[in-house]
């Protein structure tokens, strides 16, 4: 497998406030910063973004192919992202900015399954990011519109597909107050 990671950092973060959440402080780094860490051990590493100074942090962390794509939702920016991503690749594994808790073992579990087929965190029955989606299902991921990303997607997998992972790690920070 050459697995290219796509951190999708390009939402409006409307509920957090007048400041970037991504750039919000979490443990002396921005928080976008902890996402793109977990992805740090994959070769490739592409981030969508709507902003700059977040794209200068991504940059800072070795991401590679940075996609500046001014608030066009979800769908979107998956649509970037898979058009980004460099011929040999075969497989994206789809992180989110505002996940800062999910870790390189929380990703290993996705990259240690069968590679035929997609993969993704579930909690609570509901399927959710990461999402590691093999090449054949990107035509799916180009196909989407709106602001729903894979979501539907996701929840079309079957069990072999979900993979429960620590709630600590799927915590998304929408608020000022989901900060620790």
């Amino acid at each position: 497998m050459r697995v290219a990671g796509v951190l999708l950092a390009a939402g409006a973060s409307r509920r957090f406030g007048a400041a970037d959440k991504l750039l919000a402080p979490l443990k002396g780094s921005p928080l976008v910063a902890h996402a793109a860490r977990a992805m740090a051990g994959l070769p490739l590493r592409i981030a969508v973004t709507s902003s700059d100074p977040v794209a200068q942090v991504l940059a800072a962390e070795g991401v590679g192919i940075l996609c500046i794509l001014p608030g066009q939702g979800q769908s979107a920016s998956l649509r970037a992202a898979v058009l980004s991503v460099p011929a040999e690749a075969t497989h994206l594994l789809v992180m989110l900015g505002d996940m800062p808790f999910v870790t390189a073992d929380d990703l290993a579990v996705l990259l240690a399954a069968d590679p035929a087929i997609p993969h993704c965190a579930v909690q609570g029955g509901v399927p959710q990011p990461p999402a590691l989606f093999p090449k054949a299902w990107w035509p799916q991921l180009l196909a989407l519109g709106g602001d729903q990303g894979a979501g539907r997607i996701l929840r079309g997998l079957g069990p072999a597909s979900c993979h429960r992972l620590p709630a600590a790690s799927l915590r998304d920070i929408d608020l000022p107050a989901d900060l620790p």
